[in-house]
């Protein structure tokens, strides 16, 4: 298993699935926040993993106690609402295998609600998930309506300004093209002059790509960045060829190339790169409020399940034992201020 300060980047394989009917589900979401009894294969002790997933992944039942010294470290606010509030940015179209709406057209699935779940009831509360965009879900936090984020957050040093973390995947992005498209990225941003980029709003990945935007325009040289409101308006300019690449996390893309294969909107990644720019693994983390005394609770909970083996199984079933880290880490460095 690879270490969090591992500098590999790898390129992860995953589950094939056709986008466009996960797709047709993703906007059928009813009430924003959801009680985890709906989750298939969940029950006192036991925590679906993969559930409703439509062949993303590999169901699986997992064995889930509580651990009363981890419990103990909880704020008692949280204890004596016996509740987790995980905030999933997966509106409005959410982005398999991360968060999205599962096979019932109303239960959120993907890797990040599951792992949500397996702390909450490692922690011996009943996981609430709240549905929402991916800016609203930091305003859900800042708000303390939603208790934690599990949704593909990079650890970054601006955001440690307002937030606390606990680790538990490594951050990779890439960069995602038309199959036809030649051209790759290694880890050199001269090679985006002249391109036109799709990114997502308020995510780290534009804040890299912004900032090499900047490097190239002192150079006399031009980067577009564009921005759409979903996955599928990126992927429609993207077969359209008015965009020459999207950036984004690279779970999600590995996916994507996977269920287009052999199709007429065939997609490759050309590169990728780590979250945390060069020189440091990004890491994805639990995020919860500045201050707040979760972090502790959330990484020992997480390093139970890696213990446990749990946290193994959840990989798996996700497609995702690339990105496993060795331990979670509290407030580990991130994305520097330099780069944010």
């Amino acid at each position: 298993m690879p270490t969090s300060r591992s500098r590999h980047r790898r390129t992860t394989s995953l589950a094939a699935l056709a986008l466009v009917p996960l797709a047709a589900t993703l906007t059928a979401c009813g009430d924003d926040a959801e009680p985890a009894a709906a989750v298939a294969g969940s029950s006192p002790g036991r925590v679906g993993v993969g559930a409703l997933s439509n062949g993303a992944a590999k169901p699986v039942t997992l064995k889930v106690s509580t651990v009363d010294a981890l419990r103990a470290l909880l704020p008692e606010e949280i204890k004596d609402k016996g509740e987790l509030v995980i905030g999933v940015g997966v509106l409005p179209a959410g982005s398999p295998p991360l968060n999205f709406i599962g096979s019932d057209q109303k239960t959120v699935t993907g890797s990040e609600s599951d792992l949500g779940r397996l702390v909450a009831a490692t922690l011996g509360l009943k996981p609430v998930i709240q549905k929402s965009t991916w800016e609203n879900m930091f305003l859900g936090v800042d708000s303390g309506k939603v208790d934690v984020a599990f949704s593909n957050v990079t650890d970054t040093e601006e955001r440690k300004r307002k937030y606390e973390f606990a680790s538990y995947r490594q951050d990779n992005l890439a960069f995602e093209t038309n199959k036809s498209d030649r051209w790759t990225f290694t880890g050199d941003y001269e090679v985006l002059a002249g391109r036109t980029i799709a990114v997502a709003s308020g995510t780290n990945q534009e804040r890299i790509l912004l900032k090499w935007q900047k490097q190239l325009k002192q150079e006399g040289k031009k980067l577009t960045v564009k921005h759409y409101p979903d996955l599928n308006s990126t992927y429609l300019a993207l077969s359209a060829k008015r965009i020459d690449a999207y950036l984004g996390p690279n779970p999600a893309i590995a996916y994507h190339t996977r269920t287009t294969e052999g199709t007429p909107r065939a997609t490759r990644s050309a590169g990728t790169h780590s979250g945390a720019g060069a020189g440091l693994q990004g890491l994805i983390a639990a995020t919860a409020k500045k201050d707040s005394g979760l972090a502790k609770p959330l990484a020992g909970a997480i390093n139970h399940l890696i213990d446990g083996g749990q946290y193994e199984k959840w990989l798996a079933a996700w497609n995702l034992s690339d990105e496993a880290v060795e331990r979670s880490e509290i407030n580990p460095p991130g994305l520097p201020l330099s780069d944010s």
